[in-house]
C-alpha cells in the first residue's frame, strides 16, 4: 500500500473522530455508522477507496467502545436482565440498520437495459 493511502485512512480517522465528537451520541452514532457500513458493502469500490471508508473511517466513527463501557456499568450494578437486553437490542439495531442500508444501496442501483450498473441519477440524465 502506498504512503498516500495511509494518509488518507489517517484523515478519514481524524474526521471520523471529530463527527464522533460532534454529535455526542453513541447509539445515534452506531445507527449512522452501521446504514452507511451496509450502503457502502454493496458497491464495487476499488481497494484504497474501501480501507479508507471501513479501517479509517468507519472504525474511528463507530467505535463501540462508548456501548462497550456503557455495558461495564450497567454490568457492574448487577442489572443481569437489564445488561441481556441492552447488549442484544444493541446487535439486533445495528444489524437491521446495517441490512437496511446495504438494501436501499441495492434499491438505488439498478442494471440500465445495456446492463452497466448505473444508479437512479444517471438513469435520468441517460433519458433526456
Amino acid at each position: 500500500m502506498k504512503i498516500k493511502n495511509f494518509i488518507y485512512i489517517l484523515l478519514a480517522g481524524y474526521l471520523a473522530t471529530f463527527l464522533r465528537l460532534a454529535i455526542n451520541n453513541n447509539f445515534f452514532i452506531s445507527i449512522i455508522g452501521s446504514f452507511l457500513v451496509g450502503f457502502f458493502i454493496n458497491k464495487k469500490l476499488n481497494h484504497s477507496i474501501k480501507n479508507i471508508l471501513f479501517s479509517g473511517f468507519f472504525s474511528c466513527f463507530t467505535s463501540f467502545s462508548g456501548f462497550i463501557y456503557f455495558l461495564y456499568k450497567i454490568f457492574n450494578q448487577g442489572d443481569w436482565i437489564k445488561f441481556i437486553i441492552f447488549f442484544n437490542l444493541i446487535i439486533i439495531v445495528n444489524l437491521f440498520t446495517m441490512y437496511v442500508g446495504f438494501w436501499t444501496s441495492r434499491k438505488i442501483t439498478y442494471k440500465s437495459y445495456n446492463g452497466v450498473v448505473t444508479t437512479i441519477r444517471d438513469y435520468i440524465y441517460e433519458r433526456k
